[in-house]
């Protein structure tokens, strides 16, 4: 399809008519809405950014983890460098930090109660490295695959220890289960047994175990502990949340939840069941995202909502005085604390924004209120390693949070990206879906939405029913309506009152997504054609019940089931994949089954190595495309998983996506691909359609 008869050129009659009926068709809450109308006078009045090189929109931060140890005196972080992660370490007494390892495999960190040492998680093993001077470094632990060990938290009862969830028996027929304190030269200690699957545990001072959570068929229990005798204290469906955090003061457990409500919140479970609210979020539509406890006693100090807007709360007077010191001298940041706790205790503050990649990481001096810089993300190129441009901030788009009402009256939630200095009225629009579908946008920085503003796209991120982060009611609202349904309708009302608001060309709409965003990008371009001209969709199931039952065939369902099952796990939200009825209306309105209907062009990214959404699906429904004389362009990257791939793989991602909405919906064109990039895309663009190089 060529650019003319992509819509940009029609007679205007024909596009009057057709704003009229949006605007005749659009959900009650049209009226324009007074946030949004002030965002537009200020993005427009914004200077225009200057176009930006792909590879600087799609660089990523360096930083894989960063830790500081529970007394405040050191931190520690993993570094990505070229082929290889490097651990580093600074003392706050001294002026510099040092590098312990040149390449280690380590992808998370941790640190003993003492701070003394310091724990390096692989996917194989768990290392301990001394750091105060002592000898004995060295393996405690074997976890992952290959192992019937999982490392559950550091053991806050002892100086230096960790616990360890250990399974006796295989994955379909356990036996028991042991809760196992293990030493800094690993030696272990069985702390408890249990015939059901351990999940969590929270121990006394005196290392006894206080608080279990438990797998109890298909629910999952806290029972408290007193002399060795468990007594139940809660039993809930999966689709709730009761998470152990730590031990209060009179022996209650603190815990994130949303038993006896909706939101997640901050509270103190009883012994005798009952639920004491802590924190909440005060605008009552955000869960809560995380939780900052003292790295001592584990109370709770503060309470972060990202749902919306990012905030962020102290739940005591002397912690409120901080956090307004930090707020004055880091202005506009999304900030996020690690607390130490002791004399000459320094606390960790990491600041990041949705308009910058890489985040900036300061020293905070509780005793004399000064902050001092540390560390910050230098930006390299993704593909070379070498050294890259650092993102001009001014020159990005400024995300802003909507809120809008479906066609059903329920309010809904999502995010807007303008570049500066257009009249949004004339932009083309991406409605850009997330994947999941139990997930959602975040106020952060996305380098996709990023990219797209700065090519001169409006950008419309919906979080529809069904999505995470604004309480279980929102989730199952979904009604397990994920085909051309409920969830469905929520994306195409908050297009249709967006572009009634006057937000972008009614005749220059599309929509991209990956995963379930991918799906929902095939859903509507296949069902409405009159609203979305162009779909891009990377490792998308073209048939979202076939795909479920294809990944409980395989391992990834231990990952998305967590603690239950699976299937367990998809009937707390309201999907029985053994209802047939239920799974052959999903295919009835899948795209897969509906290719004659499809009217507009299609590209399609899948992965070789993808464990979620199976190659095997993305090609059969290409091909179904191809022999139905479909516009279809499909790249297949043979060593690419569900993630996207290698920096290449994700660069030649992004200049399709360019090139595909430049052709059909006018947009900036993309700039040329480089040879590299231009080689990796003949070998893997198996149906180029008219996007080959």
């Amino acid at each position: 399809m060529s650019l003319l008869s992509s819509g940009a050129c029609r007679r205007p009659w024909a596009s009057l008519w057709l704003a009229v009926a949006m605007l005749a068709s659009a959900p009650a809450s049209a009226a324009a809405d007074t946030a949004l109308v002030r965002y537009l006078a200020t993005e427009r009045a914004r200077a225009p950014s200057p176009v930006l090189p792909r590879g600087v929109l799609l660089q990523r931060g360096s930083i894989i983890d960063i830790r500081l140890s529970p007394d405040g005196r050191r931190v520690a972080w993993l570094r990505e460098r070229g082929e290889h992660q490097e651990l580093w370490l600074h003392v706050v007494a001294d002026r510099e930090p040092r590098r312990l390892l040149a390449d280690t495999a380590a992808q998370a960190l941790d640190w003993s109660r003492d701070g003394r040492w310091l724990l390096l998680r692989s996917a194989r093993d768990l290392q301990a490295i001394a750091v105060a001077g002592q000898g004995g470094s060295g393996r405690i632990a074997a976890l992952g695959d290959g192992s019937a060990t999982a490392m559950l938290d550091v053991d806050h009862s002892q100086p230096a220890a960790v616990l360890l969830v250990e399974r006796e028996g295989t994955v379909a027929a356990p036996r028991a289960w042991r809760l196992v304190r293990v030493d800094m030269r690993g030696r272990r200690t069985v702390v408890w047994q249990d015939r059901q699957r351990i999940v969590d545990a929270l121990l006394r001072d005196d290392g006894t175990v206080a608080w279990l959570q438990r797998v109890e068929a298909d629910r999952l229990a806290i029972v408290a502990i007193d002399r060795a005798v468990a007594t139940q204290v809660v039993r809930h469906d999966p689709s709730r949340r009761c998470a152990l955090r730590g031990i209060a003061a009179d022996g209650s457990a603190w815990v994130r939840t949303d038993l006896d409500g909706d939101l997640a919140r901050v509270a103190r479970l009883s012994r005798e069941g009952r639920l004491h609210d802590v924190h909440a979020d005060p605008d009552r539509v955000a869960d809560v995202d995380s939780i900052i406890e003292d790295p001592v006693d584990r109370r709770p100090r503060f309470v972060a909502y990202r749902s919306t807007a990012a905030t962020l709360h102290a739940l005591d007077r002397d912690d409120a005085a901080h956090l307004a010191v930090l707020r004055l001298k880091l202005a506009g940041g999304d900030l996020a604390l690690q607390l130490g706790v002791g004399r000459e205790a320094r606390w960790l503050v990491e600041a990041s924004s949705p308009q910058n990649p890489l985040r900036r990481w300061h020293l905070y001096d509780p005793a004399s209120r000064t902050l001092s810089s540390l560390l910050e993300e230098t930006p390299v190129d993704r593909r070379g390693g070498s050294a890259a441009v650092v993102v001009p901030e001014a020159s990005l788009a400024r995300p802003l949070p909507l809120t809008w009402k479906a066609s059903d009256g329920r309010a809904l939630h999502g995010f807007l990206w303008l570049p500066p200095g257009r009249d949004a009225a004339e932009l083309p629009l991406v409605v850009v879906p997330h994947g999941g579908p139990w997930n959602h946008w975040k106020p952060e920085y996305r380098s996709l939405s990023q990219l797209l503003a700065n090519r001169g796209y409006a950008v419309f991120e919906p979080n529809f029913r069904g999505s995470t982060g604004h309480g279980r009611d929102y989730v199952l609202a979904a009604g397990a309506d994920f085909g051309n349904g409920r969830v469905q309708r929520d994306i195409t009302d908050g297009t249709r009152w967006l572009l009634a608001q006057g937000v972008g060309d009614p005749d220059r709409v599309g929509i991209a997504g990956a995963s379930f965003g991918g799906y929902s990008a095939l859903l509507g371009v296949t069902f409405t054609p009159d609203l979305f001209k162009v779909a891009v969709a990377t490792v998308p199931p073209p048939d979202f019940g076939w795909v479920l039952r294809w990944v409980l065939r395989n391992p990834e369902a231990l990952d998305i089931g967590g603690a239950v099952s699976m299937e367990t796990w998809l009937r707390g939200q309201g999907i029985d994949v053994a209802d047939a009825q239920a799974m052959a209306r999903l295919h009835a309105q899948s795209p897969l089954a509906n290719v004659e209907r499809l009217q507009r062009p299609v590209l399609l990214v899948a992965g070789g190595e993808d464990r979620r959404v199976g190659l095997a699906g993305v090609v059969e429904y290409a091909a179904r495309l191809e022999l139905a004389n479909k516009e279809v362009a499909l790249l297949v990257d043979a060593q690419a998983g569900h993630d996207g791939g290698s920096p290449i793989a994700r660069e030649a991602r992004a200049y399709l996506i360019e090139a595909m909405l430049h052709r059909e919906l006018g947009g900036m064109p993309p700039a040329s691909p480089d040879p590299e990039l231009r080689g990796y895309l003949r070998r893997n663009l198996r149906l180029p359609g008219a996007l080959a190089p």
